[in-house]
C-alpha cells in the first residue's frame, strides 16, 4: 500500500483513532547483513503523536481512550493508513488495532 503524503501542518484524529509516529525499521540483520528497503519489514512499534476524543457510546457520551500521546505502542502489522508528514512516517489507526503499550 502506498503512503499518503500530506502537506498539512497538523493532523487531529477523530473518534477512537490514534496517530502513531512509526519507529525506524531495522537496517541490518542479527548477523550484520545490510537490508535494502525492499527487504525491510513494516515496523509495528511507534510512539503516539495524537489521540482522538474517544469512541462515542450509544447514549452519545464519549468513552475515554485507553492510551495517551507519548506512549510507545505495538500495533497490528497491516492496520491503519500510512501517512507522510514533513518527512516523518505515521500510521493513522483505530484504538482497537493497538495490541500493547511498551514500558
Amino acid at each position: 500500500m502506498a503512503a499518503i503524503t500530506l502537506s498539512a501542518s497538523s493532523v487531529t484524529p477523530l473518534g477512537d483513532r490514534v496517530l502513531v509516529k512509526v519507529s525506524a525499521s531495522e537496517e541490518t540483520t542479527a548477523g550484520g547483513i545490510l537490508l535494502p528497503d525492499t527487504a525491510k519489514e513494516k515496523p509495528q512499534v511507534g510512539e503516539i503523536a495524537a489521540v482522538g476524543p474517544g469512541k462515542r457510546n450509544e447514549d452519545g457520551s464519549r468513552q475515554a481512550p485507553e492510551v495517551e500521546a507519548g506512549a510507545k505502542v505495538l500495533y497490528s502489522k497491516y492496520a491503519g493508513t500510512d501517512l507522510k508528514l514533513g518527512g516523518d512516517e505515521y500510521v493513522l489507526l483505530s484504538e482497537k488495532d493497538i495490541l500493547a503499550t511498551l514500558g
